[in-house]
């Protein structure tokens, strides 16, 4: 079956342990790009008297022939409101969406700590590099039911994806492909089976306290960035990730790693509630059953109450204030916002087809290969894709790394490469088009594909080549861009002088 995210063992014992743990950095690595694709596709804080203006003239269209029609002064007042209100959820669904993608690498960086903990025969170094998925749509194999994953734009279709893949209750599709692998309905199934395998079958003697990990305590984690954080309607600062929601994790034992895998599964999946309300009107929850949220064949079922309500479900949250809504929730909210503000449009204005989303959403492609774009864009697109790869190369030599080394690969390349490098030029490159040979205007999107280094320099340098080419083609790569990418650390693709995972580099 093409596209593939990743291959599972038919059942997690200690003897094939070492294949789960990176089976399971193969599972949050495969979400990354998918996220960070749909995140550029999102205006966050678009012209409002522009959407004003757009969505009062595409309203007074729907109204043309109407018997019962919106007279201007409520069409006026109806497009005020609804601008406001986009400018207030365009940027807070990217802010959840970009916090989701920052736990993911946590989620990555979590279970590479585990896997170099283990010892000989049970772990040893994470691969990282070259681990996105590189046929499109990828689908997660074993999974009942199978479904499509693709690169694409905000959209009520791909946040379902998004549910499928967070989900914390089974669902069925019967037109789905199922996988040829091990058979589970949720990700926190599967790793279930390998805290158990950590629990029953190892002992605190097979892990290596001492082998190199990204430690709580050196601040390589921060909850939040500037593009996690948005503003409410009262232009309060919101953070969606809470500090209390967990971080990185020392593996020292099977304690440690039970911990590590089982902050994954919470910050992933959360929870879904059943409501029934009692005699006074007040709801009254329940624990989770199938069908909440998202229904028995897969398709999403909304909350009776919408989180601002403040009617909420501590199932939903992640952290012990209850601030933080687990990854399917957070989802869950931008889908809800969607569906409900549309079916209230629809309402309004005696029309089936009014999409809000339009407004800030940018008609990027569905799944684009660097090869679709024209020379100049091409070279756009290989530049971010080494810098995207580069992170993994960074993030791997920091398990083959300890001390000031790793501090220095982390702090001055991950975080610099991924803030600001690879968001610079992805945001850069959805606002290109092209003109293909049809004649017709067609949208780029950064493509998050995995780029080969070749063996003949180091990756900075080539990448630093990279960006020369793309600033000789066009203008759209910047001189501050390249003076940043001079600035990172100079790591090879082959950082493997590691004698016995001691870490030295």
């Amino acid at each position: 079956m093409n596209g593939l995210l990743f291959q599972l063992p038919k059942k997690v014992t200690k003897s094939n342990l070492k294949e789960a743990m990176q089976q399971a950095i193969e599972i949050e690595i495969a979400t990354i790009p998918v996220y960070l694709y749909t995140y550029y596709s999102i205006t966050r804080v678009p012209n409002q008297s522009e959407i004003e203006a757009q969505i009062l003239s595409d309203m007074q269209a729907t109204q043309k022939g109407k018997k019962n029609k919106k007279t201007d002064a409520e069409l006026q007042e109806a497009a005020k409101q609804l601008a406001l209100d986009i400018m207030v959820f365009a940027n807070k669904s990217g802010a959840l969406i970009m916090s989701v993608a920052v736990e993911e690498m946590l989620h990555m960086s979590l279970s590479s700590n585990i896997k170099n903990a283990l010892k000989s025969p049970y772990g040893g170094i994470p691969e990282l590099v070259g681990k996105t998925p590189k046929v499109w749509p990828a689908y997660l194999p074993g999974h009942v039911p199978a479904f499509e994953i693709n690169r694409g734009k905000l959209s009520k279709e791909q946040l379902h994806a998004f549910l499928l893949i967070e989900s914390p209750l089974p669902f069925k599709n019967e037109e789905g492909e199922n996988g040829k692998a091990i058979e589970y309905t949720t990700i926190g199934e599967y790793y279930d089976q390998i805290i158990k395998c950590i629990k029953d079958e190892l002992k605190d003697s097979d892990f290596n306290a001492n082998a190199p990990q990204l430690l709580p305590e050196k601040g390589y984690y921060a909850q939040n960035n500037i593009d996690t954080v948005y503003y409410d309607k009262n232009h309060k600062p919101q953070f969606p990730n809470e500090d209390d929601s967990g971080g990185l994790v020392h593996v020292k034992g099977k304690k440690s790693a039970i911990h590590a895998m089982e902050e994954i599964i919470e910050q992933g999946e959360g929870a879904t509630e059943t409501i029934k309300l009692d005699v006074n009107g007040k709801p009254i929850f329940k624990d989770k059953i199938v069908g909440d949220h998202l229904a028995p064949d897969g398709t999403v079922v909304c909350p009776l109450f919408p989180l601002d309500s403040g009617i909420v479900n501590p199932n939903d949250f992640d952290d012990k204030d209850k601030k933080e809504l687990s990854h399917f929730d957070k989802f869950l909210e931008v889908y809800c916002t969607i569906e409900r503000t549309n079916h209230a449009l629809h309402q309004f204005l005696g029309t089936k087809d009014f999409d809000f989303t339009k407004y800030f959403v940018k008609d990027i492609p569905t799944n684009p290969s660097t090869s679709d774009y024209p020379k100049a864009i091409q070279d756009v697109s290989n530049l971010t894709n080494a810098v995207y790869t580069y992170i993994f190369v960074m993030a791997e030599a920091c398990y083959k790394t300890a001390g000031h080394k790793q501090y220095e690969i982390f702090m001055f390349g991950i975080h610099k490469s991924m803030i600001w490098i690879l968001n610079m030029l992805s945001m850069t490159m959805t606002g290109l088009s092209y003109t293909d040979s049809s004649g017709e205007k067609q949208s780029v999107s950064a493509t998050f594909e995995d780029y080969t280094f070749a063996n003949s320099s180091s990756p900075k340098s080539q990448i630093i080549d990279l960006a020369g080419i793309a600033m000789a083609s066009s203008s759209i790569v910047s001189q501050g861009i390249l003076d940043r990418i001079k600035d990172l650390p100079d790591v090879p693709v082959e950082a493997y002088l590691v004698e016995n995972n001691k870490g030295v580099l």
